[in-house]
């Protein structure tokens, strides 16, 4: 590729970016956790669609006057060598004259990038990097940027998130606000956070080319995957049962794979951010590791896929966005998240510090009847007798209630103050 080309590409790029309009974005949780004075890279990794090139455009022109961009997404970089990165950064000092803050959108389409980085990174530019895939948090990214980068974890818009751009009052207490905090709870279960789903009519066919897109670009074609429908089905399968355990010897047995082949696949779509999985705690290796259980990144997909058969459950959904939301606060303060199974008992959440669980939470949509809200209860205290924990919250659609028993106070919170309880 010649300079003139790569100083076309970039040039275009640099007029769409700045015709973009930023000053109606919603503020992400996850802007502080970027720090542009830092000497690591900024690396922001997520699900497709989830909005991290905007919030890194967005915290890059709210705090730095001049900065360089490349978007490797592009068709006319799909072959850009390695060996091309430096006359590449050549067209980014003619376009950009001397910038110290350069942004790589989508940079693990390139092979080999992670030196180009370090190399940059020595010469004191400050580096925002995305990216979709499992490149980024592959053997070659640690051993080339070990202790200098800093990752941060972005999934699709929060309910709080959601609610601010859609402009529902969260602080209200007025009986209408309310209500409409209650309507807004109700449709995020079902439609989810992605940006650009607010505004799109064909939902079916949007959730449906994300996927394709997951599937193909970032997990067959990475991985080299032959059977590429069997992925896809079983991809389907796992997002049509989230909130359940993944049992390599079922899911094997379901499609006709190896125990191997069906830990591998799973595995792959985690690490495309399709599904995310929680393990089991127990201060034994073995039993951690074992049968975790399955979430999907956003409930859309649950939702609007194309012949989705996914369950309507209530309690399934909002026990997803919990976890989800979890994932958001306790990853930046390097907490562990695992769930606790007995014989007899469950506790959807157990957040650990330094291996210790400090907050154990279940999750039920209602518990109006006496069986229902026993068996939570129940499972919280066994929960709390087995790991010696205090902190016992169990979130509900909308009751509100403290409870003590057998020795421990439970706190009853509704869904919405307790996803609002950031702000």
């Amino acid at each position: 590729m010649t300079i003139q080309q790569l100083l076309s590409i970039l040039s275009t790029q640099k007029e769409e970016l700045g015709a973009n309009e930023l000053s109606s974005l919603v503020c992400r949780y996850e802007e502080s956790q970027i720090n542009l004075d830092s000497k690591m890279a900024q690396v922001v990794i997520g699900v497709r669609r989830s909005g991290k090139s905007t919030i890194c455009e967005k915290v890059l022109r709210e705090k730095v006057k001049d900065f360089a961009y490349v978007n490797f997404d592009d068709e006319r970089l799909v072959d850009l060598k390695a060996e091309e990165l430096d006359l590449l950064l050549e067209a980014l000092y003619r376009l950009y004259g001397d910038f110290q803050y350069l942004f790589l959108d989508e940079i693990q389409n390139i092979d080999g990038w992670p030196l180009f980085v370090n190399r940059l990174l020595r010469q004191k530019i400050h580096i925002l990097i995305t990216g979709s895939n499992s490149r980024l948090l592959s053997s070659e990214l640690m051993t080339h940027l070990t202790g200098r980068h800093h990752q941060i974890n972005l999934y699709p818009f929060s309910f709080s998130e959601y609610c601010n751009i859609l402009e529902v009052d969260t602080k209200s207490f007025s009986t209408k606000a309310r209500a409409l905090r209650k309507n807004a709870l109700e449709k995020y279960m079902s439609e989810g956070g992605f940006p650009e789903l607010l505004s799109e009519t064909d939902r079916k066919g949007y959730i449906s080319g994300l996927v394709d897109a997951i599937i193909k670009n970032d997990v067959a074609k990475r991985f080299r995957i032959r059977h590429k429908d069997v992925l896809r089905r079983l991809a389907i399968y796992l997002s049509d049962n989230y909130g359940q355990e993944f049992v390599a010897k079922n899911v094997s047995k379901e499609f006709g794979i190896s125990d191997h082949t069906a830990e591998n696949y799973y595995s792959y779509l985690k690490q495309a951010f399709l599904l995310v999985g929680i393990n089991r705690f127990s201060h034994k290796s073995k039993e951690r590791i074992r049968n975790e259980k399955v979430y999907v990144v956003d409930t859309a997909l649950a939702t609007d896929r194309e012949a989705t058969v996914a369950s309507l459950n209530m309690g399934w959904r909002l026990e997803n966005i919990i976890c989800i939301e979890l994932l958001r606060r306790t990853k930046p303060l390097f907490r562990d998240l695992f769930y606790f199974k007995t014989s007899t008992n469950q506790v959807d959440f157990v957040v650990a510090d330094a291996g210790k669980p400090v907050e154990l939470i279940q999750v039920c949509y209602d518990i109006s009847s006496d069986k229902t809200r026993n068996r939570e209860i129940n499972g919280l205290l066994a929960g709390a007798n087995s790991l010696k924990c205090e902190k016992l919250t169990l979130v509900t659609f909308d009751t509100s209630e403290t409870v003590s028993v057998g020795g421990h106070t439970i706190n009853i919170v509704p869904a919405i103050d307790w996803l609002l309880s950031l702000e």
